[in-house]
């Protein structure tokens, strides 16, 4: 039978064992550690994208965020308060110039234009009244002025006769005078109606005027009730696309509330928006290029909201080609504003490295095996290119895509 190992002799190789293990894991790890060292500190060229810094021009532009929208969209809202009778399209459909879109109920309405139209035959009749009354009524003044003149020269002529017969001693100085009283009375009284007659022509002229003008008016409203009532025939104003119709029959419509929304989808433009902050550098009549995918469609700003809302400015652009084949509504783009021009200043790619102006640590090729880590300083750029300040010179190889995973890393070899 073998003799029992002493305790402190099991405990001594339980401790040599547990060394031994551990110096070999410790140097394991070690290993494994420098090999993801290694393989850290090079990358394979050729999942890198490097641009060569050149001497050129500029576009300096600032970015924004657009969407496509149709070129033409109008909305068709109900003139009157009423009700949807009847619907004849579908959204999505597309429609001619005074195809019906829908119908409403006008009754009520063409019943009241009616009435108007025979107030305004009434009103009519009325003023041609008017017109014949005053005409009768200055002719008979005139027919008196005319007759106070004949008998204003009977009364001069018998006051001739009376002054001759005076003369003769046939005559008496009284009846000379009264002759003459006589005259002097018809005088004053022809220029009392010739005045009266002016007046009176003035007077009927002016009333006459005014119910013209009220007549006038009223017809002007009646025109635009016919208007009211033509646009309640929901048609459509143009050839385009319905992209959307108030479909509820019997549903109840408040005047100026949307009923049909036309676009024209074969012509679009751009809203974009921008962060208040960059609201000077861009104006009406600006360069724009709008970046859909690869694909860049040159445009103008054609207009630019004065106000902000949630610190952004809103503006247009309308496109050289709005009918490219890759628009479609409602499509997110990015806008870039041209607003300056750099010329003779170093540049470089632009890619996702760059956030604005600022210094940046780039990686720059050292030799055919290694890049290396370097401070630059950036400045204005465009969608191509991004201005060099400082830090890189005509000819730098410099990787301009994404490197985060060796941000931590200053040298890195090329496989």
């Amino acid at each position: 039978m073998d003799r029992e190992i002493p305790k402190e002799v099991r405990d001594k190789e339980r401790k040599k064992k547990f060394i031994k293990y551990g110096a070999i894991g410790v140097a394991a790890v070690v290993c494994i550690a420098v090999l993801i060292s290694f393989m850290r500190s090079s990358v394979n060229q050729k999942d890198l994208v490097f641009s060569e810094v050149d001497n050129g021009t500029i576009e300096v532009s600032v970015s924004a965020s657009g969407k496509v929208v149709p070129a033409f969209e109008e909305i068709i809202n109900s003139p009157i308060n009423t009700r949807i009778v009847e619907v004849y399209r579908k959204g999505g459909d597309s429609v001619d110039i005074g195809t019906p879109i829908l119908k409403l109920d006008l009754q009520s309405t063409e019943t009241e234009y009616k009435k108007l139209l025979d107030e305004e035959q009434m009103k009519r009749y009325q003023l041609e009244q008017l017109k014949v009354n005053n005409s009768t009524y200055l002719s008979d003044l005139a027919m008196q002025v005319k007759i106070s003149a004949m008998k204003l020269n009977r009364m001069e002529v018998e006051l001739r006769n009376e002054r001759y017969l005076d003369s003769l001693g046939s005559g008496t100085t009284d009846k000379v005078r009264q002759a003459e009283l006589n005259f002097n009375t018809g005088k004053l009284e022809l220029e009392q109606l010739r005045q009266q007659y002016a007046n009176e022509k003035e007077v009927k002229a002016a009333d006459l005027k005014v119910k013209e003008l009220e007549f006038n008016i009223f017809s002007k409203s009646l025109a635009e009730m016919k208007r009211t009532l033509d646009d309640a025939q929901i048609r459509s104003p143009r050839k385009a696309i319905l992209t959307y119709i108030n479909n509820q029959v019997g549903a109840q419509v408040a005047e100026g509330s949307q009923v049909a929304i036309i676009s024209d989808l074969s012509h679009f433009k751009v809203e974009g928006e921008i962060a208040d902050t960059y609201g000077d550098r861009v104006a009406a009549g600006g360069r724009a290029i709008v970046k859909i995918g690869n694909e860049k469609l040159e445009g103008t700003v054609s207009s630019v909201t004065p106000l902000s809302k949630n610190g952004v400015i809103s503006f247009i652009v309308q496109l050289n080609e709005d009918n490219n084949k890759r628009l479609r509504s409602g499509l997110k783009t990015d806008v870039y504003v041209m607003n300056a021009v750099k010329e003779g200043v170093l540049r470089l790619a632009n890619a996702s490295y760059y956030v604005g102006r600022g210094e940046y640590e780039l990686f720059v090729q050292d030799s055919k095996d290694e890049i290396v880590k370097r401070k630059v300083q950036l400045g204005d750029s465009n969608f191509e290119y991004v201005e060099v300040v400082s830090g890189l010179k005509p000819g730098d190889k410099v990787v301009v895509s994404d490197m985060s995973s060796y941000k931590n890393k200053n040298k890195l070899k090329l496989k």
